[in-house]
């Protein structure tokens, strides 16, 4: 088996350049480690893309950059809160984002449904009592912890800025928003990633659980490497324009794939049953099995 598969043609490119690009998140910690190469990004896109599709529930903030770039400039701020035209406020991300922590996405989809349906609109959420809060969110879990948080993200929002709208991070830097966001209690630099990526469309690269065990299983990080270190190796690593396709892709591999998941996934999933993986093309595990049988 070749360590390297055969680039398959997709139906769907990667933008070349995006609005905003964050240039990476800093120096890779791990200078001397070669991987993952350009090609290597590009070939594990189209093998995944090929296997999955593009997912979903990833389209909405994918038009939403192909749309941004086309009209060469950022998408337009919102002026109030929700979604206009398919373009979710930051705000809006943020708290999702903030609700996906340590729970499942359809637990913390449910979360954010039910928190919009008991509060219309986020002044009455920073107005509510917190255990009110906390009962609108407790299927997602953590709702003590996740109510704190987001009350407080709006407490300090309304004292700063005058207003419960986070728009005004569109016209702000990677940089500025990362300094802006790491001031907030209980926003990580994962959830801060995401937003970047996500809402306000630049080219960066969250390292979830996920996406971390297989950077670790194909090599892409030396085995010291942790969370931490591994974002910031891959957003030096990986080119800026794959960084949108081939994050939310892997994102979805992992949580499919029985040999990339760091948990075990239900019988009902195919590709679980029948055991085929195309990352182990590239898995370290599977170059030391090719180099050894050349030499036989």
């Amino acid at each position: 088996m070749s360590i390297m598969r055969k680039r398959k043609q997709s139906s769907a490119e990667s933008p070349k350049t995006t609005v905003n690009s964050s240039g990476g998140a800093g120096k890779s910690p791990f200078p001397d480690h070669s991987r993952p190469t350009h090609e290597e990004c590009l070939s594990v896109r189209d093998e995944l893309l090929s296997l999955h599709g593009f997912p979903p529930e990833f389209l909405k903030y994918r038009n939403q950059r192909l749309e941004a770039k086309s009209q060469l400039k950022k998408a337009k701020p919102l002026e109030d809160e929700g979604e206009k035209d398919g373009i979710e406020s930051v705000l809006d991300g943020l708290v999702k984002t903030i609700l996906s922590q340590n729970t499942t996405e359809l637990n913390s989809d449910r979360a954010f449904a039910s928190l919009r349906k008991a509060f219309p609109t986020w002044q009455h959420v920073l107005e509510a009592e917190s255990k009110h809060v906390e009962d609108a969110i407790r299927c997602g879990g953590l709702a003590p912890t996740k109510s704190s948080c987001i009350k407080n993200l709006l407490s300090v929002l309304l004292e700063k800025r005058g207003k419960l709208c986070m728009e005004y991070l569109r016209e702000m830097s990677v940089e500025e928003v990362k300094k802006e966001l790491s001031l907030l209690k209980g926003i990580g630099p994962k959830t801060v990633s995401c937003v970047l990526l996500f809402n306000l469309q630049h080219d960066d690269f969250p390292v979830d659980t996920h996406i971390f065990q297989i950077a670790k299983r194909m090599g892409w990080v030396p085995g010291v490497a942790d969370v931490k270190t591994t974002y910031l190796h891959l957003n030096q690593r990986i080119p800026p324009e794959l960084k949108f396709d081939l994050n939310c892709l892997l994102y979805t591999h992992g949580k499919a794939c029985r040999r990339c998941s760091y948990r075990k996934v239900g019988k009902k999933n195919k590709e679980a049953e029948n055991g085929d993986c195309p990352l182990l093309a590239y898995s370290e595990e599977c170059k030391i099995e090719n180099e050894s049988s050349n030499l036989i």
